[in-house]
């Protein structure tokens, strides 16, 4: 079987592109606490609106989904699922929360990852939730045309136990003995983990909650804020493309992790950019219309209320609405549908 030893990360150079990301990224972070002690009513909003997202997103990249209506519902608890896909989501939603409430209490142990499984397949009838493969899983990838190839094979089932134990373990010293910054060694655990492939169903977004739960422990929370699963949904051929980068190599212990490196530190800088963003206007001292607009002007192409709720934090529902109306009656902004399909463009030839 294939050895880890994080430790000898230690021996390992990193690119210009690399560091730069780690150096924008620990930045960001240092302003992250100024951050948690001046907004706490914005940012609960923000949580709010990423919890929705990231269960969203997270299920999507699997293929499962269900109305944005419904999934708001389920995700604040205001409904119980009506069939699989939303067995599926609500129990991705109660592991999400644990991490949200418990993440400094959630060693990483091979145990510790099989109860989150079992607690993501909870409200399904499937009987391996919380047990570790017992048939060799591939890794298939479809062309255009239909026809499908597999890409890589993952460890076969009786290796699998030993060596979630030994990625858990490996981490663990590595990171006690500061081998190598988190923002490095949490990427590099999640390709280990993905190639292991250790579950019939639900590595993925195993994986990604696993993420959240890496990077809330050694500080960076934006993901609490900012959903990362938005992002790689929004970018998901990149992250198949680097992942089978990764893959390539792995079973001889030959492969290259820069490619996912550079890719997770990209979406983790752009979440804190987006923060400070969303955040940034709370700065100004301006009035709702105002805050609305410059959002607005920070829009391309075609918009809805919601994304404006979620790039202005420090105001209300009814502010944006207003807001919006007001834009459109001075024709900054034109309005697309009704009801529910209500969208809005900025005009480009105002008057």
């Amino acid at each position: 079987m294939r050895e880890f030893d994080y430790c000898k990360l230690r021996e390992s150079s990193w690119n210009a592109e690399i560091l730069s990301f780690v150096a924008q990224i620990r930045e960001h972070k240092g302003r992250q606490d100024l951050y948690l002690m001046q907004k706490p009513v914005e940012l609960k909003r923000l949580v709010e609106i990423a919890k929705i997202q990231s269960t969203d997103s997270s299920n999507r990249i699997e293929g499962i989904g269900t109305s944005n209506a419904r999934m708001k519902q389920l995700v604040e608890e205001r409904t119980a699922p009506r069939n699989r896909d939303e067995q599926e989501i609500v129990g991705y939603r109660d592991v999400l929360n644990t991490i949200h409430d418990s993440y400094d209490h959630i060693p990483l142990k091979s145990d510790i990852i099989l109860q989150l499984h079992r607690d993501l397949l909870s409200y399904t009838d499937k009987t391996f939730g919380g047990k570790f493969k017992n048939t060799q899983n591939y890794i298939n990838e479809t062309h255009a045309d239909g026809s499908s190839f597999t890409r890589f094979t993952p460890l076969e089932p009786f290796e699998t136990p030993e060596a979630v134990d030994a990625i858990c373990t490996s981490y663990r010293d590595a990171l006690a003995k500061q081998v190598v910054d988190p923002l490095i060694l949490v990427p590099i655990y999640i390709c280990d983990f993905l190639c292991i492939h250790p579950f019939n169903d639900g590595n993925g977004r195993i994986s990604r909650l696993l993420t959240t739960l890496l990077l809330y422990q050694s500080g960076f929370m934006v993901g609490k804020y900012i959903s990362i699963e938005q992002k790689i949904e929004r970018t998901k051929d990149t992250y198949y493309d680097v992942l089978g980068k990764v893959s390539s190599g792995w079973q001889e212990g030959k492969n290259d992790y820069t490619s996912f490196i550079k890719y997770f530190l990209g979406i983790v800088l752009s979440c804190y950019r987006d923060l400070e963003e969303r955040l940034g206007s709370v700065d100004r001292k301006s009035t709702p219309y105002e805050i609305v607009r410059s959002a607005v002007d920070n829009t391309l192409g075609v918009f809805t209320k919601a994304q404006i709720l979620e790039l202005c934090p420090s105001i209300g529902s009814s502010s944006v609405e207003a807001a919006l109306k007001r834009l459109k009656e001075e024709g900054y902004i034109l309005r697309q549908g009704s009801g529910r399909n209500t969208a809005y463009v900025r005009n480009p030839d105002p008057a």
